[in-house]
């Protein structure tokens, strides 16, 4: 689915905690490693929630280190972890993190219901979707009244293209619990479906229900301020990410929101200094891609292309590791497609789309990932089926509606074509500058 600060004594602490040590259980010998805290970036470094996280993770790593037979500590710690790796975009680490103990209560409890759910959301955020589902579903039947567990399967469910399941599992949740991660959830299946008034309107309630500051918060008025760009209300939108930065200092994704606004108004410049202090803050492959292309669109297609490669030379490294130390290892097809075909690789854009077409056949985006590398490698007729498989929910996205457009045109269909070209170019969303200029040019010949 896309995700965040004493000091030399506490990491000093640390370091010490770091050290591999040998763990009994059961008359076996088991070698678990103690993860220390990463000191965050930026203005989030200097904040009083990073002292207070870095205090709670000290003592949590100090009782599971004496006590490993603390289930409620060791996921307590797991949590932690988890929620770090939102903040500070370093899942590649924090998830392996919480992953060791997550494994271990299960090897113990194998029907372990919180460690279940923390499992699920682990698979999820590594993209391996269809593994996060069969949790979340052993984890329903374990509790199939927890809000929670709801959550997990109507993600699970729209990343794996069940949509209808991904409605009526919201539906559940909100009548168990109505809050800021329910409605998150029905704007979001609202947004597929093609409701953009019926987003906007949950996802005010969604941060309506948040804790000011709080990150979930915060990344939820993010969400806000997306939709805003779709429907043109760049006013908004701009509001939003600013009062996301003002709620929570250096907040990178408020920084690559504006920067994102600057883009499509062609300050090249202005946008990748917010992409610039958006990527010292956090670890996302996605703000690395935005600066490649800005290079790219100004012309310096050398440092953008180097930019680009050396995500791709990344995020290649990273799914391998995984795989190689016995953890997840992130997914990450869909993003690599784009990012060849951003340095004119549409082979290998072709494979990583096909890669991600063989998990999840039914979702509307990897439908829509693969439709646009056929395109945009000329094979027009074979990016026809997807492209009809990616407007199956009546999605108004945008992009989606240019790209089908474009493809529409390429293919013959002018009718069809226009359609769907007025439709994405009204209210003058802030999209991508390049496809936006692309289908007005079509548009106008048709």
């Amino acid at each position: 689915m896309s995700k965040k600060s004493t000091y030399i004594l506490l990491v000093t602490i640390f370091i010490a905690l770091s050290a591999f040590i040998i763990l009994r259980y059961d008359g076996k010998e088991n070698t678990v490693a103690f993860f220390p805290l990463q000191e965050r970036k930026g203005l989030l470094a200097q904040s009083a929630e990073w002292a207070s996280v870095k205090t709670s993770g000290e003592s949590l790593i100090r009782i599971v280190r004496e006590d490993p037979d603390n289930t409620k500590k060791a996921l307590e710690l797991a949590s932690l972890y988890i929620r770090e790796a939102r903040v500070t975009g370093d899942f590649a680490y924090y998830d392996k993190a919480a992953m060791t103990y997550i494994t271990k209560v299960l090897q113990k409890e194998p029907g372990h219901f919180q460690a279940l759910t923390l499992q699920s959301l682990i698979y999820l955020s590594q993209h391996h979707f269809a593994e996060g589902l069969a949790v979340a579903e052993k984890a329903h039947r374990q509790n199939p009244y927890n809000a929670f567990v709801y959550g997990l399967l109507v993600d699970a469910c729209v990343e794996m293209g069940a949509y209808d399941s991904a409605v009526a599992n919201a539906d559940r949740m909100m009548a168990i619990r109505p809050d800021i991660r329910s409605y998150a959830r029905v704007s979001y299946l609202r947004e597929i479906h093609g409701d953009y008034p019926g987003a906007i309107d949950a996802m005010k309630m969604a941060v309506d229900a948040g804790g000011e500051g709080d990150e979930t918060t915060e990344w939820t008025r993010i969400q806000l301020a997306r939709l805003y760009e779709s429907t043109g209300d760049l006013k908004r939108a701009e509001m939003h990410y600013l009062i996301a930065l003002e709620e929570r200092p250096g907040y990178a994704y408020a920084l690559a929101g504006l920067g994102h606004l600057a883009a499509t108004a062609g300050a090249y410049p202005k946008a990748l200094q917010y992409y610039q202090q958006a990527d010292s803050a956090v670890q996302d492959y996605a703000l690395k891609e935005q600066i490649g292309q800005l290079y790219l669109l100004m012309g310096e297609k050398k440092k953008g292309e180097a930019i680009i490669q050396k995500m791709i030379s990344d995020m290649n490294a990273e799914a391998g590791n995984g795989k190689d130390d016995g953890t997840v290892g992130h997914y990450s097809d869909r993003e690599l497609a784009y990012a060849w075909l951003l340095v004119g690789n549409g082979d290998k854009a072709l494979l990583h789309a096909k890669a991600e077409y063989e998990r999840r056949p039914l979702n509307i985006d990897v439908n829509e990932t693969l439709a646009w590398v056929y395109y945009k490698t000329g094979a027009i007729q074979k990016a026809l089926p997807f492209i009809n498989a990616a407007l199956k929910t009546h999605s108004v996205n945008p992009v989606l509606l240019n790209r089908a457009g474009l493809i529409y045109a390429a293919a013959g269909d002018k009718v069809r074509a226009k359609e769907l070209l007025i439709l994405g170019t009204r209210n003058q969303p802030s999209i991508d500058v390049s496809l936006l200029q692309e289908a007005r040019a079509v548009l106008k010949n048709l």
